[in-house]
């Protein structure tokens, strides 16, 4: 597996991106922690509800230079995942990296062949507390990566 891990300043920024492959048909929403949800408990389908569910976590932490993190998971094409796989891959990827409670919404992407997911999350917990620096952040996705 592959992950490539993105911090940036713009939450809208990341969710726009994959809310456009949504919109092409490209994409899709399989998974959601903390996010406002639908009657069924699917993460909702709005743009704006998904900002919400970030929206406290920002507000507590202005200082933070990149408090977005986009993750992108690429499994090998012999792994063949269902998308319940992958959703249960995402939430223990972010549960080892110290995200797991976090909010953060993961999307399907199907623009490729490899079928890999998208996770947007926060690097500002409750407290509004930056969770740790970039390089130990990728030294234990390598960690993480090896142990799934």
């Amino acid at each position: 597996m592959v992950a490539k891990i993105n911090r940036g300043v713009s939450l809208y920024g990341a969710l726009a991106y994959n809310w456009q492959k949504v919109d092409k048909n490209t994409a899709r929403i399989i998974f959601g922690n903390g996010m406002v949800t639908d009657s069924a408990g699917n993460p909702d389908i709005s743009m704006q509800n998904a900002i919400y569910g970030f929206r406290n976590y920002l507000l507590a932490n202005k200082n933070t230079d990149k408090p977005i993190l986009h993750i992108s998971l690429n499994p090998s094409l012999d792994d063949n995942l269902s998308e319940t796989q992958l959703a249960q891959l995402a939430a223990e990827y972010m549960r080892k990296m110290g995200y797991g409670s976090q909010p953060y919404i993961v999307f399907l992407h199907e623009d490729i062949e490899r079928h890999h997911i998208h996770i947007v999350s926060t690097c500002v917990n409750a407290r509004g507390e930056k969770i740790d620096a970039v390089s130990y952040t990728h030294l234990r996705a390598h960690e993480t990566r090896s142990n799934l």
